[in-house]
């Protein structure tokens, strides 16, 4: 509880917590097993399992514990004379009751006597870890099939809405849970690997991977992987970070670097930051069968580019990422990843930076941040409520991110969160369109929630930050509910420079009400402060001021592009700070 405390002090948003395999009693008589199944609480480490369990609800969090059930009940388990009579097993003799899979009695009395009173302390659902092997009394059958098909069947009893946690046993049985993807090491060899692998899963129509973020074991400690580790983290299917229970292996933000820190703590609350869109994008993984993490040849099929860029992927319907996973150039103190952009105009949503697409190239980022793009006419819904308590409603304040340059629309997708009434068609949608043209104008619209109005709060505090503009769009803004313009006590409209966008408060929104805000479209912006940028890139980097100074020179002298890029190369300079330079002077190229 001190750690969770500490997480809440550091604005750190968690909302499960799975607790491994020291959660029962591991140190037991050789006679008994190894310890490693076990179904009893270890009291010295959980003295009140009940009212740690509740602790942990009462601040929004769900639980889950970890099982290896291969070496059955053993006579030293609290429940050990229960189970051995269900089975009909000599319990004076302390006879084992062996884990048989394949036996429907076992099965019955596994739930009823391991299972349901843990979940009747508090246990939300199990991670069912690897140690039963892959053979049973029914030839061919892999037990984990059947432990993965029975608890989540068994978990959905209540009416809840089942979830199970579990190893990988062969395709076909990423049917029910959320997957395990093992005990990774800790080298940038795997965080490589993890992309490649996740993105590739999508063609047997596995979206729902969970990897170790951070790395598990071995390997040595590395600051800057983790960094990058958790920034993949973000944007893959869950986050979850894991480690082995080596006391400095830990992933705790603070344990690191303070860069480090900072990158680990912002990561984490963006991931909470995206959940409507987590949400929405989850339930179009339900109803369309889209994995949240797909493959670029997914939507450009035909582009020979798309089959070409291993770890690049769309992460739902509005972005691209592509994970950097190898170390920053000395001296340049950034990484670099190829990137294929598709016809168009992309954003990066963490330094703002506009791309023209239809072409590879390198992106180079500091340890800040990774690259996000977002494509014109893309909406991407945020909140700021995420703290583990906040994150299992629905908020209460909306920020939508609008990029400019193409029409676009979103379906905000909101239900109970808890039951499986969204199969029913039991929810709530929000749809957002953004469009360009008539009128000379730019529009946003928040159109009036459909469906069941009781799932979501009455009204709500909207911030909508359309990217892409001057600052002079600021003063002609037109801000509209239902029609009717809005009055300046209720409303507010400034400027981001770093991002160049509009960033438009409205106090309060009815569900019930249509949102319109428009802003001309003679104040769109296509530049990327491309002086700035450089100045900032070279002020940061370790190499000779009389080199700084001539390519800054050069800079600001030489406009045409294709000149300047020229003359960089007849410089000899090195070839990563060529490619930085190159992405920052090609970006926007019209």
């Amino acid at each position: 509880m001190e750690l969770m405390d500490r997480f809440a002090q550091e604005n750190l948003p968690f909302t499960v917590a799975v607790i491994d395999t020291e959660w029962h009693v591991m140190d037991i008589d050789e006679k008994y097993g190894s310890g490693w199944t076990g179904y009893t609480w270890n009291r010295e480490y959980f003295p009140e399992p009940e009212r740690f369990l509740g602790e942990l609800h009462r601040r929004g969090m769900y639980t889950a514990l970890n099982i290896h059930p291969a070496e059955g009940v053993k006579a030293h388990e609290e429940m050990y004379v229960d189970m051995a009579k269900a089975m009909g097993v000599d319990y004076a003799n302390e006879d084992p009751v062996n884990c048989d899979l394949a036996d429907p009695k076992f099965i019955e009395n596994y739930f009823t006597y391991l299972h349901h009173p843990r979940e009747e302390e508090g246990v939300d659902f199990w991670w069912i870890d690897w140690q039963q092997g892959t053979n049973c009394k029914v030839e061919g059958l892999d037990p984990l099939w059947i432990l993965n098909h029975y608890h989540f069947l068994d978990n959905a009893k209540s009416g809840k809405r089942p979830m199970t946690f579990s190893r990988y046993a062969g395709p076909g049985s990423h049917r029910y849970p959320v997957g395990f993807s093992g005990d990774t090491i800790v080298t940038w060899k795997s965080l490589d690997f993890q992309p490649y692998f996740t993105v590739n899963a999508a063609n047997i129509g596995y979206g729902w991977w969970s990897h170790d973020i951070g790395g598990h074991m071995m390997g040595c400690k590395d600051d800057e992987l983790v960094a990058r580790w958790t920034q993949f983290g973000v944007y893959s299917p869950i986050m979850r970070l894991h480690s082995s229970r080596s006391a400095f292996n830990g992933k705790e933000p603070w344990r690191f670097k303070k860069e480090t820190e900072i990158v680990m703590g912002e990561a984490l609350r963006q991931r909470h930051r995206m959940m409507p869109y987590l949400y929405s994008m989850n339930y179009r993984s339900f109803q369309e069968d889209m994995p949240i993490v797909e493959p670029m040849y997914y939507e450009y099929p035909e582009e020979k580019e798309a089959y070409q860029v291993k770890n690049q992927y769309y992460f739902g319907s509005e972005l691209i990422v592509a994970p950097i996973t190898e170390k920053r150039a000395a001296g340049i103190n950034m990484a670099g990843i190829k990137v294929w952009l598709p016809e168009g105009v992309w954003y990066d949503i963490y330094t703002g930076m506009m791309y023209e697409g239809g072409r590879s190239l390198r992106m180079y980022r500091d340890l800040n941040s990774i690259p996000v793009l977002a494509k014109a006419g893309g909406i991407l819904p945020l909140t700021e409520e995420i703290s583990a308590s906040e994150a299992g409603k629905n908020p209460d304040s909306l920020k939508i991110a609008v990029y400019a340059g193409a029409a676009g629309e979103f379906m905000l997708y909101e239900d109970d969160n808890l039951t499986s009434a969204y199969a029913d068609g039991v929810c709530a949608k929000t749809r957002m369109v953004y469009r360009e043209g008539r009128d000379e104008r730019a529009v946003f619209v928040m159109e009036p929630t459909e469906g069941d109005l009781s799932l979501i709060p009455a009204q709500r505090e909207i911030t909508v930050e359309l990217t892409g503009f001057l600052p002079e769009a600021v003063k002609d803004a037109v801000i509209m509910l239902d029609g009717t313009a809005l009055a300046e006590d209720s409303r507010s409209v400034a400027y981001d420079r770093e991002k160049q966008a509009v960033v438009v408060w409205i106090e309060a929104v009815r569900m019930g009400e249509k949102l319109e805000i428009s802003l001309p479209l003679k104040h769109r912006s296509w530049e990327n402060g491309v002086d700035k940028r450089i100045f900032d890139f070279l002020n940061q980097a370790e190499i000779s001021f009389v080199q700084k100074d001539e390519i800054y020179e050069l800079v600001k002298k030489e406009r045409r592009v294709p000149v300047l890029l020229s003359q960089l190369s007849a410089m000899e300079v090195d070839d990563t700070l060529y490619e930085v330079l190159a992405e920052l002077l090609t970006g926007m190229m019209a």
